[in-house]
């Protein structure tokens, strides 16, 4: 018997349908309801579990519909969406329900569906290539790098330059505390102001220079007036390649088996760079041949999703989001095309698995589950527990299957698996 009265497009992959669920499968629910709050319930002048349901129902009705209604709805709708084989994006969104007495339960759900794909080119790519082989500037740097991370810094008498690490006070001009302010950087440094690491370059100890900084853009630029004193200025004595050095990072026998290291580890980075270029080529060319329309819910979902990542990532960094004043609409806007891309590459990515036949097997899915247990120190089947309870399970395979397309599409090794989820 079909429960589905009536079902109609209301918007791009956008479905309404009309459900009622039989009157008898209503009543069942609402006496089992009924039954098991009976057993609950506690009504002066009846003893615990001997309260007849007519009392129960009228003390206890408005809270025994709710549940009769969390558990039919979901019930019924996975039996209309199965009825006419909807693909939901989403679960769907309930509205207008009746449920009145001796009659069946009506309800209308609105769910966003797959859009239908026809698949065109997916066999041929332009894609990146790039010498993944490190050179010998590059482990030159990287070891000069390193030295640095473990060098001495000893006080010169000579005047500041690049490189160096400089102590200064600050004082901003028109400021309501006059107090300098300590500051300790080193010249050159992306994570340090232009203007304040020029003005100290090319100044000893006990000497000062004056610097201004313009922020903001057009009209609402401002301009701000420092005066700065350098206090000391440190260079970096760098150690050699002394067993005692190379021992910070490993066992090897001679600075030129150390050299071999970093040289491998660059070589190994280039070509992690190369393969997330190749795979985002990839995924735009394959957005780029198969365009299609989205629900708005689905890009609404998605823009927060990166919303939310990019105040988690500054949180992370120390940012107070309440301070920070950010225009989050603005910030919607700019991310709503990123979304979209995302969104068409993941369906993009399901309609060729099934059309290829791409599959997760069992003890392939058991394995990555084992790992992902390891790596958050918690037993699988905890891990799993969790994971079903939250409704990520599925998602978990189904980020495995489209990693696994994505391989397919490069023309790499089944095996070989990236650290980052497909098109996520």
């Amino acid at each position: 018997m079909s429960v589905v009265l009536s079902m109609e497009e209301v918007g791009p992959c956008r479905k309404q349908l009309r459900i009622e669920v039989p009157q008898p499968a209503v009543a069942a629910e609402m006496a089992r309801v009924t039954g098991e709050y009976g057993k609950r319930a506690r009504i002066p002048g009846f003893r615990k579990g001997k309260v007849p349901p007519a009392m129960v129902a009228k003390h206890f009705g408005k809270e025994i519909e709710q549940e009769v209604l969390e558990r039919l709805l979901p019930r019924y709708w996975k039996q209309a969406a199965a009825e006419k084989s909807l693909d939901p994006l989403a679960p769907p969104a309930v509205e207008n329900v009746e449920l009145k007495p001796d009659a069946p339960l009506l309800f209308t759900a609105v769910v966003e569906v797959r859009p239908e794909i026809e698949l065109r080119n997916f066999r041929d790519f332009a894609l990146p290539e790039a010498d993944t082989e490190a050179t010998r500037e590059e482990i030159e740097r990287a070891v000069a790098d390193l030295r640095r991370s473990h060098a001495d810094w000893t006080p010169v008498e000579r005047t500041a330059a690049i490189g160096d690490v400089v102590r200064v006070e600050l004082v901003e001009a028109g400021a309501a505390d006059p107090t300098p302010q300590a500051a300790e950087f080193e010249l050159g440094s992306d994570r340090v102001w232009e203007e304040v690491s020029s003005a100290a370059t090319g100044l000893a100890a006990g000497q000062s220079a004056s610097f201004a900084r313009k922020e903001g853009e057009g009209e609402s630029a401002t301009e701000r007036q420092f005066e700065l004193r350098v206090v000391e200025v440190r260079e970096a004595r760098l150690p050699e390649l002394t067993p005692e050095f190379l021992g910070h990072f490993g066992k090897f026998e001679s600075a030129e088996a150390f050299e071999a290291d970093v040289a491998r580890r660059i070589a190994a980075a280039k070509r992690d760079e190369l393969r997330a270029r190749r795979e985002q080529t990839m995924l735009d060319q394959l957005v780029e041949r198969h365009p299609m329309e989205l629900p708005e819910g689905v890009v609404h979902r998605e823009t927060e999703e990166l919303l939310r990542e990019y105040a988690e990532g500054l949180a992370r960094r120390g940012v107070d989001l309440e301070k920070a004043e950010i225009d989050w609409q603005s910030m919607g806007d700019q991310a709503r095309p990123h979304a979209e891309r995302r969104i068409k590459a993941r369906l993009i990515l399901d309609r060729i698995s099934e059309s290829e036949k791409v599959e997760v097997g069992q003890v392939e899915f058991e394995e990555a589950l084992a790992l992902l247990a390891r790596m958050q120190n918690v037993p699988t089947q905890a891990l799993r527990q969790r994971l079903d309870q939250s409704g990520e399970l599925a998602g978990l395979r189904a980020r495995m299957r489209r990693e696994k397309t994505v391989r397919f599409l490069l023309g790499e090794p089944a095996g070989a698996a990236p650290d980052a989820a497909a098109a996520d």
